[in-house]
């Protein structure tokens, strides 16, 4: 057997540029995920959301840069996955709630996360009709605006690496379906 410092190195993990396109097209797009996404329980759902908020806008949290959402209702929906999330300010924090948002933002999964790891500015989805704003316009832009002024630095790093990836992933993976149809 060779000594140690003779066999070659082999590469642990393969970064998402490296994926083959064939691969990322024969990923199933997130609409035929959105039945597993639907089993997991509400309040699983919620409860993640809360605390990735929670972590995410600790500085606006703390210095009342969300005052505008007291008593306001702001919808996110994932329309590939059929999911939908009303958010309201209570007592010191963003909650998940049941209802009907005043305002809301629908768009895809990848367009959402492309939004959310900043590889897309909103300005560039919403002119593409990629995202869409219903109902008060006023506090689904007064929303926006906070989260773009949120410094990315602010992003707990494990979470901005995992939206970072996971959104060039879904970009890849989107383009990899478009040329597999052709």
């Amino acid at each position: 057997m060779p000594p140690r410092s003779m066999i070659p190195a082999m590469p642990i993990s393969i970064a998402p540029s490296t994926l083959a396109p064939q691969v990322l097209g024969w990923m199933p797009p997130p609409r035929r995920m959105a039945p597993l996404v639907r089993a997991i329980p509400g309040r699983w759902q919620h409860a993640l959301l809360e605390k990735a908020m929670s972590r995410v806008l600790v500085a606006p949290l703390r210095d009342g840069s969300l005052d505008f959402m007291k008593g306001r209702r702001l919808g996110i929906e994932v329309s590939d996955l059929g999911v939908r999330w009303v958010l309201t300010w209570d007592h010191g924090r963003l909650r998940v709630i049941a209802g009907e948002p005043e305002a809301c933002v629908r768009g895809s999964a990848t367009d959402l996360l492309l939004l959310a790891g900043r590889l897309e500015d909103a300005d560039t989805l919403f002119f593409q009709r990629a995202l869409v704003l219903t109902g008060d316009t006023e506090l689904g832009l007064t929303a926006r605006n906070l989260l773009e002024r949120l410094p990315w630095e602010d992003v707990p790093l494990g979470l901005r690496i995992a939206l970072h990836r996971g959104a060039g992933l879904a970009r890849m993976a989107r383009e990899a379906h478009r040329e597999r149809r052709g």
